[in-house]
């Protein structure tokens, strides 16, 4: 068959399939090598050429040049559908007695009402028990399996329509590969989300900067948040990277958070379950899973992932609710304070986050046990005792920034600031790479590509910033509003802006705190009148109303002179 005759086929193939009523919408692996035989054997320029690629497919799916052939000669006839194998016209229906079908489904049936449990080897005992009665042959195992598997396919599907879910202290959780993964102790599953928080946030000058991003990472067998990360960046792999390093490195914070417990939770996980957004179907998150060692599944449903998403119904309600600026899920119905009523920086949302979590979220009962609150879960369910991940082993979960030029005495610049590296001097004019954490961009990590790798050089840190803590966020701030106010943008710029960064929230909340304490000192004073004059049965709301007396009138003498010529 030459080339020009096999376009031909194709062309009228294609026609036939516009007027016929059935596509192959779905091509199994044998039908799919079929497919590629096809295109091979219509490429071929000659007869020489179609004659050797008709051998090779023969060989390649196992079957006689003669079978290959009369499939070519399908296709010609059916196109796709010709490729599909033929399912048998008597396909789900059993030679076996009609009698004999009634008794093996009901046996099954009856046999698993209420906590009564048979198997299908079980039903097919019975039925030799049966055959043995009657004096009759007893029909094969396999027959009695194939009767079955149709129930029991429909029973299973039915039960996968929704997520297992617990059952008892287990859990099942469903991959969108057909996967079953059964949660059996900590640390096994973790779930990652993102929402937009419920809340508008400021910068340390009080303008209104917009709602962050909150993702959250969850063990699924205790329901411990784990990690989070809080910020204005929209979901990404970076984000998730940066969240599953907060999760897997223990955690330490400062007493300005006032945490009375600690997150004790860290580790990494077994198996990392997300829905199937971009973000968690990134390179960058395949490379984070085969590093470290974890393997990344996608849900099934939308409602595989009540574990993960039903923590942001609590935080809402129970926090973001309750905090100055929060404008409600619904946008047509956003309080009309929302905007003046706005204070809180991030860094003042994440100290209320983190306090509700480690002291609150995490230390109550689990509702399925009743008797541990979710740390003691987290900690009761732990194989063995944790190792300890290095934080250089998680650089990859950091932000990459690349082209940057070190200069001379190994300084080099990033978002307007001069950072400096202690071993960058004999790299001068070199491009590298850096890494970096956006919550404290004051230390930034230095990287060399080499070929496909990057190697670590050195750390680099932002001049007269060392003992500062710098945002990238704040940081890009401040470099605005320096230029705002006409002002060059350097180190000693922005250090001077970030001393003063309190000062108006500080202002601010003054004004209102000595705002309120006067109305509470005048209710005070006018209890304690009103406590004195009850013994004389002299009102105060009367006193209050009393006119006040008339002041005598005062004449400017020389005004009066100017204005009469006196």
């Amino acid at each position: 068959m030459s080339k020009a005759d096999l376009s031909e086929t194709i062309s009228d193939e294609r026609d036939n399939l516009k007027e016929a009523n059935t596509i192959a919408s779905e091509l199994d692996d044998e039908a799919m090598l079929k497919m590629e035989a096809i295109q091979r054997l219509m490429e071929a320029g000659d007869r020489a050429t179609y004659s050797q690629r008709l051998k090779e497919a023969a060989e390649k799916l196992g079957k006689s040049v003669r079978t290959v052939r009369r499939l070519v000669h399908k296709w010609e006839e059916q196109g796709l559908l010709g490729l599909v194998q033929a399912e048998r016209s008597d396909k789900g229906k059993h030679r076996v007695d009609t009698d004999w079908q009634d008794f093996i489904l009901k046996t099954y049936r009856e046999g698993n009402k209420g906590s009564k449990r048979i198997t299908p080897k079980q039903v097919f005992l019975r039925v030799q028990a049966k055959a043995h009665e009657l004096g009759v042959k007893s029909p094969s195992h396999m027959t009695v399996y194939r009767i079955l598997n149709p129930l029991i396919e429909k029973q299973e599907k039915a039960k996968s329509i929704r997520s297992p879910g617990w059952r008892g202290s287990r859990l099942s959780v469903k991959t969108r590969s057909g996967k079953d993964l059964a949660v059996e102790y900590s640390n096994q599953v973790w779930q990652c989300d993102h929402t937009r928080v419920d809340l508008l946030l400021v910068d340390r000058h009080g303008e209104i900067l917009g709602r962050p991003w909150l993702t959250t990472v969850i063990d699924s067998y205790s329901r411990c948040i784990i990690g989070i990360n809080l910020g204005f960046d929209a979901p990404s792999s970076q984000v998730v990277a940066l969240a599953l390093r907060h999760a897997i490195l223990p955690k330490q914070y400062s007493a300005e958070y006032g945490l009375h417990c600690d997150w004790g939770t860290y580790g990494k996980p077994e198996h990392f379950y997300t829905d199937g957004g971009k973000d968690f179907r990134s390179e960058h998150l395949s490379q984070i899973s085969v590093q470290l060692g974890f393997v990344c599944h996608l849900r099934d449903r939308p409602s595989e992932g009540g574990i993960v998403e039903r923590p942001f119904g609590t935080l809402n309600t129970e926090v973001f609710a309750t905090l100055p600026g929060y404008t409600g899920s619904n946008v047509q119905k956003r309080p009309e304070d929302a905007e003046k009523e706005a204070c809180l920086t991030l860094r003042q949302l994440e100290q209320y986050l983190v306090r509700y979590i480690v002291d609150n979220y995490n230390q109550r009962l689990d509702a399925r046990m009743g008797d541990q609150t979710r740390f003691q879960r987290w900690e009761s369910g732990l194989l063995a005792m944790l190792p300890l991940i290095a934080e250089r082993d998680l650089d990859i979960c950091l932000i990459k920034q690349s082209r940057r030029t070190i200069q001379r005495g190994g300084y080099l610049q990033f978002e307007n600031l001069m950072y400096r590296g202690d071993r960058l001097e004999g790299y001068a004019g070199e491009s590298v790479v850096l890494r970096f954490n956006p919550r404290d961009i004051t230390t930034i990590l230095v990287y060399r590509n080499e070929g496909s790798k990057e190697v670590f050089l050195a750390r680099a840190y932002a001049q007269d910033l060392q003992t500062e803590q710098l945002s990238l966020d704040e940081a890009k701030a401040s470099s605005r509003k320096i230029r705002e106010a006409g002002k060059a943008v350097s180190n000693r710029s922005i250090l001077a802006e970030v001393r003063d960064r309190e000062t108006f929230l500080t202002q601010k909340k003054s004004k209102k705190e000595r705002q309120k304490s006067e109305q509470i000192e005048v209710q005070k004073a006018k209890k304690s009148l009103q406590s004195e004059f009850e013994a004389e049965e002299i009102d105060l709301a009367d006193i209050e109303n009393e006119p006040e007396p008339e002041m005598p009138e005062v004449f400017d003498y020389e005004q009066m002179r100017e204005d009469y010529g006196w």
